[in-house]
């Protein structure tokens, strides 16, 4: 519950963030909201970033995106500390962040504010979905949306396509079809997406920032209804902000820990991955090898006996020794296990077939 006195003196910001670096802008995002007292002061960050993929907390990278060739076209991935989908950034995308105390949280006012903005700026009727995205026409989604509450704070952001590369936004979350994947992890929805520069070409990143900031200053934060210049006056208007130690003490800390392999990859719930082998000295064809990954870390590796084959009354899943195991994870631990297949096919099936063998004599 708020007190009489909180709802007069509630002020908002708007922060533009000077930095382009994924990972400097989360942590900037982080650091707001673990150390910044939103009870009278509402802030909304604006920032953009050079090419990268951003995964959800709960998300498995190498189920959403191209994780090897990724980098090899100089785009980074990230783990974000919100929930939801993949989404892919670039110079061409507008990402919005709402702070405010976790008792003034609502999301879909934040999201009418940027609809009615689109309405109101370029005639550009937009609509908000079930899943609280931003769609047109009900089909083509121009924003996703995600969250973190805690307490007492809490953020809602979302991004905004204006003029994404969409070439590169289709190959970066493109993943390897060579592989299955079994796991918990969230799995992103894909939905079509349209830039709006493609709807409107009057429709360009410095404009929206600033008519999307404007239109944040004045509205009320007890109301949500736009007020008049008095109003706007009190606010603290647009502020161009340099995330750096300088401003924000702790802030490369936190960058370094989003930028780290224990967050990005470390993160990612258990999975196993799975890829098929034919095996020309094998009658039966085709195996499937497994592994078991927690923690980023390949756990166990796994033989999937062809149907039919049976030893010792015992058939189906065989561990399989092997030094992939206590790795990080890539897919190229799988070329390791192919290049022993392919000298040594027969006895790669026969060794942990044996030790089955003599497990059931005992």
């Amino acid at each position: 519950k708020t007190t009489d006195n909180e709802n007069k003196e509630i002020t908002k910001s708007v922060f533009i963030s000077q930095s382009h670096d994924i990972f400097t802008n989360l942590a900037l995002e982080d650091w707001l909201y673990k150390n910044f007292d939103f009870t009278n002061h509402h802030i909304m960050l604006l920032w953009r970033n050079n090419p990268c993929v951003v995964i959800g907390r709960h998300q498995n990278p190498w189920l959403e995106a191209d994780v090897v060739n990724l980098d090899k076209r100089g785009i980074e991935l990230a783990r974000r500390n919100s929930g939801g989908g993949t989404v892919y950034h670039d110079h061409g995308n507008l990402n919005i962040t709402f702070f405010a105390p976790k008792y003034r949280y609502n999301r879909k006012q934040n999201l009418e504010l940027i609809s009615r903005t689109l309405e109101k700026e370029w005639n550009l009727h937009t609509e908000i979905n079930k899943k609280e995205d931003l769609v047109l026409d009900n089909d083509f989604k121009i924003s996703g949306t995600a969250s973190k509450l805690g307490r007492p704070n809490s953020y809602h952001h979302c991004t905004l396509l204006v003029n994404v590369d969409k070439d590169q936004l289709s190959k970066s979350l493109k993943t390897d079809e060579q592989f299955s994947i079994t796991t918990t992890a969230t799995k992103s929805v894909p939905a079509p997406t349209i830039n709006l520069n493609d709807l409107n070409r009057n429709i360009v990143m410095d404009d929206l920032l600033s008519s999307i900031g404007w239109a944040y200053l004045r509205t009320s934060a007890i109301t949500q209804k736009e007020e008049g210049w008095r109003f706007l006056q009190k606010q603290r208007g647009l502020q161009r902000i340099n995330p750096t130690d300088e401003w924000f003490p702790g802030l490369e800390k936190i960058r370094a820990e989003f930028d780290s392999w224990d967050w990005k990859f470390g993160k990612t719930p258990k999975f196993t991955i799975y890829k098929n082998y034919e095996l020309s000295g094998l009658t039966h064809g085709v195996i499937r090898i497994g592994m078991v990954v927690e923690k980023g870390i390949v756990a166990e590796v796994l033989l999937y006996l062809p149907d039919g084959v049976k030893w010792a009354g015992l058939s189906g899943t065989v561990p399989v020794v092997s030094t992939v195991a206590g790795q990080k994870f890539t897919p190229a631990l799988f070329a390791q296990i192919e290049e022993y297949i392919r000298l040594q096919p027969i006895k790669f099936v026969e060794e942990p077939l044996k030790r089955i063998e003599i497990a059931a004599r005992l």
